[in-house]
Order: structure tokens, then C-alpha cells, then sequence
């Protein structure tokens, strides 16, 4: 199936559920509203016609820009989307699913945005929403054991976020 196909079918079954589409690039996306994550991956993964059993990657990705200077050109609004990489070994398909999140929760800086877990859906996503909270900083609800991955339990902020300030020193010891 195409991935224009793949769109047709999952507009056609969601509606409004989903909210964008870029069918003519390279890695083709689907864009679903964030309340329906869940919602619209176990379609994705149960539906026959879809089948898509394998989440080959999930990633957290900052559109921002924190250099006023380069701000003006920049041209996104400053925003966080999870993408999600799926595949079908049954239908020899892909597509890849895109889910925009606002850089904070309720506009306050420092509060993480929420998304529910795709863990109950691909048991893979564990440790993929794992590294996306700890380095991009997403709260996905419902994870099973949602903590820190790769940075220490100690670790402040999340350090892929393009306005992080790596802190010079850490437990004593100077970092630059």
C-alpha cells in the first residue's frame, strides 16, 4: 500500500483524527492529533489491511530556534513533534507518523508536554519513549517505568532541546 493509500485509509476511518500529510518527500508522513496517538497505532498495527507490527524508531524532534537573529527565517513555530517509524514484514510497507506537541505544557517554560504511551501497542516503544523523554523531554503517560536512560537520575533538563545549556560543572567536575 502507498502511503497516499495509507492516508486515504486512516482518514477515512479517523476524520479530523488526522490533521496533515506530506505525500511527496522522501519519507512520506501521516500527522495525527495527539489525543488519538493510541488510538490511531493500534488501527495501525491491527487492521489487516495496514498490519503494522514493527515500530522501527520513535524520536523526539525541537523545532526551535533560540538565536533571535535566526529566528526570522527559521520558519516553523517553535514546537516538539514525536515521530514514529513503522513497517509491515507482512505487507512489505511503511509510513511514518508524526504527532506535534507544544515546547511546553500549559505555555510554562520548564513543564514538560504530555503524550500517551505507545508501549501497550509496540513493546518496543518502552525504551524508544524512554530516550525521547530523557533527551527531548516528553511525559508519556501510561509508560511503565518512564525514567532517565541515558542521563543520570540526577540530570537536569533534557539536553536535545535547542535552547538547553549544557551546565559547566557536574558533580564536580568542569565540563568545558
Amino acid at each position: 500500500m502507498s502511503p497516499a493509500e495509507i492516508h486515504q485509509n486512516l482518514v477515512a476511518r479517523f476524520g479530523g483524527k488526522i490533521v496533515g500529510a506530506e505525500l511527496e518527500v522522501l519519507d512520506p508522513w501521516v500527522e495525527v492529533a495527539p489525543a488519538a496517538i493510541v488510538e490511531v497505532a493500534e488501527y495501525l498495527k491491527h487492521e489487516p489491511a495496514l498490519a503494522f507490527d514493527a515500530l522501527n524508531n520513535l524520536s523526539g524532534v525541537d523545532y526551535c530556534e533560540p538565536d533571535p537573529k535566526k529566528a526570522a527565517k527559521f520558519g516553523h513555530e517553535a514546537h516538539i513533534e514525536v515521530v514514529y517509524h513503522l513497517y509491515s514484514y507482512t505487507h512489505r510497507h511503511h509510513v511514518v507518523v508524526k504527532v506535534k506537541l507544544p515546547r511546553w505544557k500549559n505555555d510554562q517554560s520548564g513543564q514538560i508536554p504530555d503524550l500517551d504511551s505507545v508501549s501497550g501497542v509496540w513493546a518496543i516503544a518502552d525504551w524508544h519513549e524512554r530516550e525521547t523523554f530523557d533527551l527531548v523531554g516528553i511525559n508519556f503517560v501510561g509508560h511503565p517505568n518512564q525514567r532517565r536512560i541515558l542521563c543520570s537520575e540526577d540530570w537536569v533538563g533534557h539536553p536535545l532541546r535547542k535552547d538547553y545549556e549544557f551546565p559547566l560543572e557536574y558533580h564536580g567536575i568542569r565540563g568545558r
